[in-house]
């Protein structure tokens, strides 16, 4: 799912983790978006862009019984795969598991692809902007931060 925002020109990143048991994509996408650390972006989304969200609607996205969730929509949904939109249609967000190889446990996948915006007086091509690249390492490193608060969650329990 991500790949196909890529290979359209987007940028797109993926970042892994290996957790020592069975995990659902339900629990994965659940405890994802109710950590500590997301739960302060979702305070952000409520209040300066009116996209308010609660854990009960986490565990229902995680469920398949919604399909929008604070600002995003789902874009779609495989087996042990979620792929979310922004609701500017410049993001995606994408949950996916799977098994570790030749080892007990569950590989649990974040990634983002972020849509190239058209450039005004630049012929209408597409083209990341300054505010990208600018944000692009604060992007990783929170990106990297979500996936192990949300490993961390599901170790001890949680999810």
């Amino acid at each position: 799912m991500l790949l196909r925002h890529q290979h359209a020109g987007a940028y797109a990143d993926c970042y892994a983790t290996d957790i020592a048991r069975a995990v659902t994509h339900a629990e994965f996408v659940e405890a994802f978006y109710t950590t500590r650390l997301f739960k302060a972006e979702r305070f952000i989304l409520r209040w300066l862009a009116s996209k308010p969200s609660s854990d009960a609607q986490a565990r229902q996205l995680a469920a398949g019984e919604r399909d929008t969730f604070a600002a995003w929509t789902v874009e779609g949904r495989a087996p042990g795969q979620l792929m979310l939109a922004d609701f500017s249609g410049r993001t995606r967000s994408w949950l996916m598991v799977g098994p570790v190889e030749g080892a007990a446990g569950t590989r649990l996948y974040f990634g983002s692809a972020v849509v190239p915006g058209k450039a005004a007086g630049d012929g209408g091509r597409a083209r990341m902007g300054f505010l990208f690249r600018a944000l692009l390492g604060f992007h990783k490193l929170y990106s990297r931060a979500l996936l192990r608060s949300a490993r961390a969650r599901l170790a001890s329990g949680g999810g």
